[in-house]
């Protein structure tokens, strides 16, 4: 409510300033209740939010554990990266091999023998049909609108049916080396003879200098696939990226280098990749650990601040199934390697983990698929940490039930701050109107007494 006045006419007083501080006497005590309310609120908010993001981060770690493919990740060896390079990838079985590469693939490359003066030369006008190998074969109509050799070109990368052939220009010398002339250069988009073109005509004698069928008109390179010799067995294929002769294996041939060299290929169990993963898991669940334990940390007498979650029921489970589900058996498992300490993985009274390399070496070199079912499979450690920690994350989980009830409450309490505003605007109203009467009466009696006591002089004198 506004006031209108800060001193009271008939009594001198500060009305604004008693009003003001009655008003605060009486509304601050209820405002600093709800504020310790919502700043104690907010914190677990802010807690359980974090909570929730290290959680995440684990889970994300705990995946890479939970596929199955990752123990079955391989690593390949070229004995000649600069005949072929080779990678490995899902599917791919440990093996050794033996392979030669005998002809790389080609796109077909044909330049035409016809001279041109220059770009903006008419060539001629008709029709051009491409057929790329077993593709619907696409047609272009050269007229006046396209019938120069950059409008030709243009007109055939543009086509909107065009599959696989590809049109640039060449300026170049002329065939007696005495001045530049141009020509026009079809390329095939994608190498192998599958992939090889020609060009029917049906036109001027201009344009028919691009006809295909016509020996003379053209020159350059034959569309070629890439063959190999894989353990002594012949293999053809139309790209030098090669994906299906050794499932899983990927070939990138780079050259003949010298015709029939032996390059040994090599698959291999990528244990490095595995070791790695193994110790991102490790690294989370200890980043998580120290997470819960600073969420609900007692800071005693040392003058820190306790954690935003010190005592909370929900961070105290979660601890504890975390713990229980890393440190328990896997019935799934072989009964020599069927927990996480067997493999080299501990965890010490404080909860924090630690890894065993040369352990885990041994394990991984005993027995991989024990591992690897320590892991992922039904019952494995990554399965129902997968598994638990999805439903602490889901909406309707634990985690979200607590954040959606707190949220209510902080609510509830800004609800409870605008009633308590309220109920203060009218108390101030109500006492401004009291003191506002009060000093009219003051100023009412002292005008009386005013006007007595001159009367009273009038009547001595």
């Amino acid at each position: 409510m506004a006031i209108s006045s800060s001193l009271g006419i008939g009594s001198g007083m500060d009305i604004n300033g008693i009003v003001s501080q009655l008003v605060a006497a009486e509304g601050q005590p209820q405002f600093n209740a709800i504020t310790r309310q919502e700043t104690a609120t907010k914190a677990i908010v802010s807690g359980l939010g974090s909570l929730k993001s290290a959680l995440s981060t684990f889970q994300t770690a705990v995946r890479k554990l939970n596929d199955i493919n990752l123990f079955k990740t391989n690593k390949a060896l070229s004995g000649n990266e600069a005949i072929v390079k080779i990678t490995a990838g899902a599917g791919s079985v440990a093996g050794s091999h033996v392979m030669q590469v005998t002809q790389l693939a080609k796109a077909q490359n044909s330049i035409a023998t016809a001279e041109f003066t220059g770009n903006t030369e008419v060539i001629g006008s008709g029709t051009m049909t491409f057929s790329v190998g077993t593709k619907t074969p696409f047609s272009l109509t050269i007229d006046a609108s396209n019938n120069t050799l950059t409008g030709i070109r243009d007109a055939i990368n543009s086509a909107a049916d065009n599959n696989g052939v590809t049109a640039s220009i060449i300026n170049v010398n002329n065939a007696t080396n005495t001045g530049t002339i141009s020509k026009l250069v079809l390329t095939s988009k994608d190498t192998g003879v599958a992939n090889g073109f020609s060009v029917a005509v049906t036109g001027d004698a201009g344009l028919s200098r691009l006809d295909t069928s016509v020996p003379a008109n053209f020159t350059g390179v034959t569309a070629a696939d890439a063959k190999i010799l894989m353990d002594g067995q012949v293999a053809t294929r139309s790209s030098n990226v090669i994906t299906d002769v050794l499932p899983g294996v990927t070939l990138n041939l780079q050259s003949t280098a010298t015709l029939n060299t032996d390059v040994n290929v090599d698959i291999t169990l990528d244990n490095a990749a595995i070791k790695e993963t193994i110790s991102g898991f490790v690294t989370a669940y200890n980043a998580l650990n120290s997470t819960t334990d600073s969420l609900g940390k007692f800071a005693g007498t040392t003058g820190g601040s306790n954690g935003a979650l010190l005592g909370d029921s929900t961070l105290r489970m979660i601890k504890n199934d975390l713990r229980q589900l890393v440190s328990s058996p896997v019935t799934s498992a072989n009964s020599s390697f069927n927990t996480l300490k067997t493999i080299g993985i501990d965890i010490d009274k404080n909860g924090v983990m630690t890894l065993d390399g040369a352990k885990l070496d041994k394990a991984l070199a005993t027995n991989l698929s024990s591992v690897s079912d320590v892991f992922s499979s039904t019952d494995g450690v990554a399965t129902r940490l997968n598994t638990k920690i999805t439903k602490y994350l889901e909406t309707g989980g634990s985690l979200d039930t607590r954040q959606t009830s707190l949220n209510k409450q902080l609510k509830a309490l800004t609800d409870k701050r605008s009633t308590v505003q309220l109920h203060l605007d009218n108390v101030q109203k109500t006492l401004m109107k009291q003191f506002i009467a009060m000093d009219k009466a003051v100023g009412m009696f002292q005008s009386t007494g005013s006007f007595l006591s001159s009367y009273v002089a009038q009547l001595n004198g």
